[in-house]
């Protein structure tokens, strides 16, 4: 650590790991307040990419979500045994189907949102204004560095 104007500075990689922990226990005590323990981590992030995006084939869910197709297929099966997600046929290629959510997945991302954003906001109403303050100015830079 170094020192300037009497300020204690972290290196990069020390601000890098403190930040990832920090992250990953935040990410960690969030998912604890989800609405479903019965859904993984990827079903949760194929339904919020299917929110986001609209309906995606499931080439395009694999590569949105990283994945290869094989592993998504399987994911969007169980969705749709679940009644989280219906496929239907793609409008230019009849080879194809889209996947897109149901209400059900609807109504169940919405909970599960407002759920954790209303765990998250008493947290963040204990804290003092100075912090709040803080919190706010890092959350742009958050965002910078998770979409890189």
């Amino acid at each position: 650590m170094s020192y300037a104007n009497d300020m204690p500075t972290q290196s990069s990689t020390d601000l890098a790991s403190d930040l990832r922990l920090g992250c990953m226990r935040l990410a960690r005590r969030l998912r604890t307040e989800r609405v479903s323990d019965d859904l993984t981590l990827s079903q949760w992030a194929v339904l919020g990419s299917l929110e986001r995006h609209g309906g995606l084939t499931v080439g395009e869910l694999a590569r949105v979500e990283r994945v290869k197709p094989p592993s998504m297929t399987r994911i969007v099966n169980s969705l749709a045994d679940a009644g989280l997600v219906v496929r239907r046929p793609h409008a230019a290629d009849g080879r194809q189907v889209v996947v897109d959510l149901t209400e059900e997945a609807l109504s169940l991302l919405t909970e599960d949102r407002r759920r954790r954003t209303a765990w998250l906001a008493l947290q963040v109403a204990e804290l003092t204004d100075d912090e709040r303050a803080l919190l706010a100015r890092a959350v742009p830079l958050l965002d910078r560095l998770a979409s890189t």
